[in-house]
């Protein structure tokens, strides 16, 4: 009956269009007066502060403003002239480019709109200049974006860490395997694609020029390096990295490129401070709905369920994936994550299955969340970015979806691919 509450009132407000704080939180403080009366009311507040009063979410601000400072500034477009300086002469060369440059992106910003918002108006044009079609060239552009919330630093890897109680340096490692290799899946795409419509690459550069682009964009390429060789090192932690990648952005778009003024980082920071405050909240209503599902048994009746009807791991991670992509065409990946990952993750640690693993493939179906009508995120972040119809884009993503699902069985049943990493570097 609980549980039925729970979900019956979170679908009726999540339909009568009401936003995702009141969608968390009203069912939450429902459950509480009817089923929990004799619960003091200050467990509200102990559960919103204990909720988010944690270490690990100390990294999203830092990385949310680190993300916004380059999406506003020139490292995104200098590191797209390093990545096509090798790239652009080979066939199909501007959406190998976009791919990699994505991947390069995402792997100092971990967000997938800063991706797209800082991306989309440089490859845009530039994949329209070599051949590729408008439909294509915007499924690219949103679906390469993707890359950035399983590459680390991710944002999404650090709030299920936060959720589980994950290892966020071993979480890192098998999102970078299993963004690289997404990026690798995208990548033969446009390859069959180029081939298939005679698209060409640019006129090669001479190792002159190349030289002369490394030089301008060795500072921004120096961030990821930095980021990656300083967690695996053991040099910082994860959340440390997070205030190191702020402060070198700063110095490089300031300093060095001289891109930004003191006051445009006044500006950039506000910004970042209301995704922050966005993000913050909902993991603190999130938080709510945690506890009350804990409280609801919620796990132990799943986990009765499927041995009711010989479930297996197999059928577990197959209804696990049903389930987030259907929620991710409605609903905010961290909301997402918020409401399902709380009930799932005990019935996959039961099953055998490696928190690490799960974690994965949790954020590889929030990445398809963020690209599939018909609330995709992304999608209205390359809309707004471009000035291109809703509509067109999301008929350019259909094949990528399809791509992205193909990934998905393959990262799904193939647990080594995102384990060989983590279990390499443990110590």
């Amino acid at each position: 009956m609980l549980i039925a509450v729970l979900v019956a009132g979170a679908l009726a407000l999540l339909f009568l269009g009401f936003e995702m704080l009141i969608v968390l939180g009203i069912p939450g403080i429902l459950t509480k007066e009817f089923f929990f009366s004799g619960m003091p009311d200050l467990i509200y507040g102990q559960r919103i502060v204990g909720g988010i009063n944690h270490s690990t979410l100390l990294a999203i601000p830092f990385f949310i403003f680190a993300a916004e400072i380059m999406s506003k500034g020139v490292i995104a477009r200098h590191l797209i002239q390093l990545v096509g300086a090798f790239l652009g002469h080979r066939r199909g060369g501007m959406g190998l480019t976009t791919v990699a440059a994505a991947a390069a992106f995402g792997s100092v910003s971990g967000s997938a709109p800063a991706t797209v918002a800082a991306l989309a108006g440089i490859v845009y044009p530039e994949m329209q200049r070599q051949g590729y079609s408008d439909k294509f060239s915007l499924g690219l552009i949103v679906s390469s974006a993707e890359v950035s919330l399983l590459i680390p630093p991710s944002i999404t890897l650090i709030i299920y860490a936060w959720l589980t109680g994950t290892s966020v340096a071993a979480l890192f490692a098998a999102g970078l395997v299993v963004g690289l290799f997404l990026a690798g899946v995208f990548c033969c795409y446009v390859l069959f694609y180029a081939y298939r419509h005679g698209i060409k690459g640019d006129a090669p550069l001479s190792w002159g020029e190349r030289l002369k682009v490394v030089g301008r964009g060795i500072w921004a390429l120096g961030l990821p390096v930095v980021l990656l060789g300083g967690i695996y090192s053991g040099l910082f932690t994860p959340t440390e990295a997070a205030a190191v990648s702020v402060a070198y952005a700063l110095i490089v778009e300031v300093l060095i490129y001289r891109h930004m003024k003191l006051g445009d980082v006044f500006k950039v920071a506000t910004g970042a401070a209301v995704t922050t405050g966005t993000i913050f909240v909902l993991l603190a209503m999130g938080s709510i709905v945690a506890y009350f599902i804990t409280l609801a048994q919620l796990p132990t009746l799943v986990i009765d369920f499927l041995g009711a009807i010989d479930a297996n791991w197999v059928m577990f991670l197959l209804i696990v994936n049903l389930l987030f992509l259907v929620a991710g065409m409605f609903i905010d990946p961290n909301s997402t994550m918020l409401i399902l990952v709380p009930a799932l993750y005990p019935v996959a640690v039961s099953f055998g299955i490696d928190p690490i693993h799960f974690g994965i493939i949790v954020c590889l179906n929030t990445c398809i969340g963020m690209i599939t009508p018909p609330f995709g995120l992304d999608i209205f972040v390359a809309s707004s970015t471009l000035g291109e119809s809703v509509g067109k884009i999301i008929s350019g993503i259909f094949p990528f979806v399809v791509v992205n699902l193909l990934a998905l069985l393959v990262i799904t049943y193939l647990p080594e691919i995102s384990m060989f990493l983590p279990r390499m570097l443990a110590p």
